[in-house]
């Protein structure tokens, strides 16, 4: 028969390890702190009053911003620290979270959800009039905000002109949009995020020499079709309205616009043949957006 050894000091640190909470043990998986900290934390959470993050923050073994990360995992809330992932720092979503700017983008989000999604409407397109106007930046960062809230999110880059997701997210896989429209790849091309489990992207693929042509296609409202059927929200980045006629196939199937101008650059008769050119496709613009940066 086997005899069982019992090491005290393992049982000591097993019985501490279970009081830091929930908090304490993600710190411990994300090897900000160890267990031989534990002890020190508790005597200070108990002299102090404390929970027990900010007793660690006091004794200077880690800082606010572990704490927020920690606690965004509890409550299922991912966002990035400055040295996770290598996506662009256009993410502000992802990577300040809790600045002024995306308190702005969550308050666009919820009447998204109000006054489209909840409506039964899967799919938006974010549509610029002319380049350099905020269009692919807001577009991701929507689809981060959207996949935080827990909705199934896929981010559709239908600019086959001057395609901007890839490199904000930084992916590699060379096919997209085009190539499963020209039925040259399918639905293998989609690009799940790594730190956000809810987000998947479909970049603009190989550049055609005929985007406006691909984009009126069936196989592109099949795979819209698809799109919706799959997942919660589908934010669609679009070429600029005024440079092409791709935005008007590209809103017809989403059914839905959000307008993107940027302050003191956009002109006002550009934003009114913008939306006159929506109008034409039976869409709705949902809303507009300025953007200041």
């Amino acid at each position: 028969m086997q005899n069982n050894i019992i090491n005290p000091s393992s049982s000591s640190i097993s019985i501490n390890t279970a009081r830091t909470g929930k908090i304490g043990r993600l710190l411990i998986q994300q090897g900000k702190i160890s267990t031989d900290d534990i002890d020190k934390i508790l005597v200070a959470q108990e002299k102090y009053g404390l929970q027990f993050g900010d007793a660690a923050v006091k004794l200077g073994l880690i800082t606010e911003v572990d704490v927020r990360q920690v606690l965004a995992l509890q409550f299922n809330y991912p966002y990035l620290q400055t040295d996770q992932g290598s996506y662009s720092s256009e993410l502000v979503a992802a990577y300040q979270p809790f600045s002024p700017q995306v308190e702005a983008l969550r308050a666009l989000r919820s009447q998204l959800m109000m006054r489209w999604f909840n409506e039964s409407n899967k799919a938006l397109a974010i549509v610029t009039a002319n380049a350099k106007e905020g269009g692919s930046y807001l577009a991701a960062n929507l689809a981060v905000m959207f996949s935080q809230l827990g909705e199934r999110t896929l981010l559709v880059d239908a600019n086959m002109r001057d395609p901007r997701q890839q490199i904000i997210f930084n992916i590699k896989e060379n096919r997209g949009l085009s190539d499963i429209i020209a039925g040259r790849a399918g639905l293998d091309v989609v690009n799940q995020i790594e730190f956000f489990d809810e987000l998947s992207i479909v970049t603009s693929g190989t550049i055609p020499p005929n985007p406006q042509e691909l984009l009126n296609r069936a196989s592109f409202t099949y795979f819209m079709n698809q799109a919706a059927s799959q997942y919660d929200v589908v934010i669609v980045d679009t070429p600029p309205a005024t440079e092409s006629a791709d935005a008007q196939a590209i809103v017809a199937r989403c059914g839905g616009a959000l307008l993107v101008s940027r302050l003191n650059n956009t002109r006002l008769a550009d934003i009114t043949e913008v939306r006159n050119q929506i109008a034409v496709t039976g869409a709705r613009v949902v809303g507009a957006v300025i953007n200041d940066f």
